[in-house]
């Protein structure tokens, strides 16, 4: 299963679907595009005030200067326009490109309304919501007021869920509405694939509950059966994070399968590469990398899981290696490859060793060009005949192979591999 996040703009076109009286009404302008261009197609434009925000998965955005409110649809527009395309360093100290901003009509309350804050996170046990009625910018500071309401898979939600919290966070006068609201969201959160939903704030007015911040992440394996809801979903990259093309490729590679593939590119001149079985597994290999001293030399942080076919483990090992065999080292040293990964319950180590082997036979001469040495841990189904098939292949190919079953420590070859540097 991998978390992705989405913009806030398909978050709440989502939510327009299951929540009472809200409508959604939004528009998500991007690169080379004009808020204006967009009134014809949604004349609420030109009704009423805006809000204005970027909408590239991070928050915190009023403190960071970044939200236009209570502007006609001209000022919105050059607001948008005075910032598109520029960089902008947040508080945190990421530095990124602004390229997307979500539009939405103003939302007005009067200064005694509270901002309150929602989220629900699926966990190994169901689903457990934060509640408060101390939301907005600070709701951190205020985290010790959030209450946890707990919910199991196998629970019927309803008002009655929520009742003794709702009683005891908001005014009488609100607690129906807040009741259903949270009846309605957390249906929506079930039925449409999400690992995260948060919303704050949220206000009451009008006699309902208008979500107006929102963060989002989906297990994208829902996808399919999502689909009719999700429509088509965008996983951009967090705020100044920049994917390079191989890091793209991976990410595409990932999302057409229903297993997990994953590659982050750390240091392209690095000399340890871990291509790494299992989520868990590749952070054991990646701190064991760091712990013995070798951080900056670590080239990638990825994992390959869940039984990926042979076709799609080649395509990722295939991204590795041919990243790693590019340059030599300049000082002429080696550079490791670390097939590792623990004892799997399901996945053929033989049938993805093949996809390995593969790119391996591919890419030989380029391998012993780089000096790369392959160190392997790994066991599962079969995995005796894949340790077989990838140590034979890889002497043939006269690249120097190290392969170990679990008799082996799992991070073992991490220590072998670096002991004669």
């Amino acid at each position: 299963m991998a978390r992705k996040g989405i913009r806030e703009y398909d978050a709440k076109r989502m939510l327009a679907t299951a929540l009472s009286g809200y409508e959604g009404k939004a528009v998500l302008v991007g690169p080379g595009e004009n808020l204006k261009d967009k009134v014809a197609d949604n004349p609420w434009l030109n009704e009423g005030t805006l809000t204005a925000k970027p909408d590239q998965l991070f928050g915190k955005r009023g403190k960071n200067g970044l939200v236009s409110l209570n502007k006609g649809v001209d000022e919105t527009a050059a607001w948008i326009a005075e910032r598109m395309n520029t960089e902008k360093t947040l508080l945190s100290g990421v530095t990124g490109e602004l390229t997307h901003f979500i539009v939405e009509p103003f939302t007005p309350f009067d200064d005694d309304t509270t901002e309150n804050y929602v989220s629900m996170v699926l966990d190994a046990e169901g689903d457990i919501i934060y509640l408060s009625n101390m939301g907005g910018v600070d709701v951190e500071e205020n985290w010790d007021q959030v209450k946890e309401i707990h919910i199991s898979p196998l629970d019927e939600v309803t008002t009655d869920t929520f009742k003794a919290t709702v009683a005891e966070l908001f005014k009488p006068e609100q607690q129906e509405v807040i009741s259903n609201f949270l009846v309605e969201l957390h249906g929506h959160f079930r039925d449409g694939g999400y690992a995260y939903l948060e919303i704050n704030p949220f206000v009451v007015t009008g006699g309902k509950a208008e979500p107006l911040d929102c963060v989002a992440k989906v297990d994208d394996t829902a996808e399919f059966e999502c689909r009719g809801l999700w429509g088509t979903l965008e996983y951009p990259a967090p705020f100044g994070q920049h994917l390079s093309p191989e890091e793209d490729f991976i990410r595409e590679l990932d999302s057409k399968t229903g297993s997990s593939l994953k590659f982050t590119l750390l240091n392209a001149e690095g000399r340890v590469w871990n291509m790494v079985a299992g989520g868990g597994a590749s952070v054991v290999y990646a701190d064991t990398v760091c712990d013995l001293g070798y951080a900056k030399e670590l080239a990638m942080y990825g994992e390959y899981s869940g039984n990926p076919n042979k076709q799609n483990t080649y395509q990722y090992a295939k991204t590795v290696i041919d990243l790693m065999t590019r340059t030599p080292d300049p000082q002429g040293r080696p550079k490791y490859l670390l097939v590792g990964g623990g004892i799997a319950n399901f996945t053929d180590v033989a049938k993805t060793f093949t996809g390995i082997i593969m790119a391996m036979e591919e890419y030989a001469e380029k391998m012993k060009a780089a000096n790369v040495k392959v160190y392997v841990r790994r066991g599962g189904p079969n995995y005796k005949k894949g340790l077989m098939d990838i140590q034979g292949a890889l002497e043939k190919m006269g690249v120097p192979v190290e392969a170990h079953g679990p008799e082996t420590h799992m991070t073992q070859i991490v220590a072998d591999a670096l002991a004669n540097e």
